[in-house]
């Protein structure tokens, strides 16, 4: 006898038009700040193109910061699906690079790029950038915690193992936004880059370490 398959999820109309409405106000956003930059753009310029009320867009997103932000919270969601589905009983550390490089090189491509130099060039995007790095540290603490059992003895060692990550992320981010545009014969991926960062951060903590253990 064949078993049958129970039919999977289906995303309902009202969830459909939504996400269609959501996604059509940011690509009209996105494009209009890459056109004209962040500040030259209004709300109702972003609506004539995305063809929805002033409302609608307030419906979806409280400002135009948080459009540009919204895909910062995806990355997250991402990010603790990484975390997730590593190894059982592999080491945080080993979890914590993978999964965040996994990441990152999963979600650079043409957009993440732009916006990311959206953001650098804009002051006021550039100030509230900063608030996502404390967001990440406290989404993948509890992701940590959790693959721990939710062992409470275990989130400070998590809590410190965030922070150190994501400020890794951090200079990572600003290394690369520095960097001199590569050549076509001097091409660093991502990736590459990524591990790069994170060699550099194993390497100085175990400098660290040898200091710190004097001070005990």
């Amino acid at each position: 006898m064949t078993e049958k398959k129970l039919p999977e999820a289906v995303e309902g109309r009202r969830e459909r038009k939504r996400r269609q409405t959501r996604e059509r106000i940011e690509q009209a956003a996105i494009t209009l700040f890459m056109e004209r930059g962040f500040d030259a753009t209004t709300i109702e310029e972003i609506t004539e193109a995305a063809d929805v009320s002033k409302r609608s867009f307030f419906d979806y997103f409280p400002s135009k910061e948080e459009v540009v932000f919204a895909w910062q919270d995806s990355f997250a969601d991402r990010l603790m699906t990484a975390v997730a589905a590593r190894p059982t009983g592999e080491s945080p550390v080993k979890t914590v690079e993978e999964a965040l490089i996994a990441t990152v090189t999963a979600s650079t491509d043409e957009r993440a790029l732009a916006l990311s130099e959206l953001i650098h060039c804009t002051p006021t995007l550039k100030a509230r950038d900063q608030l996502k790095y404390a967001k990440l540290e406290q989404k993948l603490t509890e992701a940590l915690v959790t693959r721990r059992g939710g062992d409470p003895d275990a989130r400070a060692h998590m809590r410190l193992l965030s922070a150190v990550v994501i400020g890794a992320l951090r200079v990572g981010g600003e290394l690369w936004q520095q960097r001199v545009p590569d050549t076509p014969t001097e091409s660093v991926s991502m990736e590459a880059f990524a591990r790069g960062i994170f060699r550099e951060l194993w390497k100085m903590l175990a400098e660290f370490g040898e200091e710190a253990k004097s001070r005990f």
